[in-house]
């Protein structure tokens, strides 16, 4: 019991100093460059119509990516780090809601809840004006145009946002374990 406990902690102070090195968030950065060059791929290549909810799938996605340059531009500081973790927390809790309320379109469609058609961008930052190659929906919320491994693409974020909750919970627990000296 002793044993597992201290390999716990060992493990969350290792968790600890990661989260503290450039090179974690770097790796939470390409994880988001990864996923939003397959998004463009998908739309520009394989000529998959985005959805509504896909934009606002791919507004939380960036939104993620936001929160790892946060946390790169000084793992080191606790203040900075804590920002970081904390809009990764919310925009990965946005992009679950967001992908769970598209999978409901997806699998229970009625014509009383249905996605919108155009997108409902802050007048301040009109995104799909700005980069419509990106931003611009044209596809159907409730089409189900691409799947892999029986999951389709809303199913498939749920399963990548809350990775990252889990990852990001267990990162934040680490926080709270005092690293070990190098």
């Amino acid at each position: 019991m002793f044993k597992l406990k201290g390999l716990l902690v060992a493990w969350l102070s290792a968790v600890h100093s990661f989260s503290q090195k450039r090179l974690s968030w770097l790796l939470l950065l390409s994880f988001v460059v990864f996923f939003e060059l397959c998004a463009l791929y998908f739309q520009h290549v394989m000529l998959l119509a985005p959805c509504v909810m896909c934009v606002y799938e791919r507004v939380a996605m960036m939104g993620m990516g936001v929160s790892a340059l946060i946390g790169l531009s000084k793992p080191s500081n606790k203040w900075i780090r804590w920002a970081g973790l904390a809009s990764w927390g919310y925009t990965a809790y946005r992009g679950l809601q967001l992908a769970m309320e598209h999978v409901g379109y997806q699998f229970n469609p009625s014509p009383f809840a249905t996605c919108d058609i155009f997108p409902k961008f802050p007048s301040w930052a009109p995104l799909n004006d700005w980069a419509p190659w990106m931003f611009e929906p044209t596809g159907d919320c409730s089409k189900i145009v691409w799947q892999f491994l029986t999951l389709s693409m809303p199913q498939w974020l749920v399963v990548i946002f809350s990775a990252n909750l889990v990852i990001l919970a267990v990162i934040v627990l680490a926080q709270f374990v005092k690293p070990k000296a190098a």
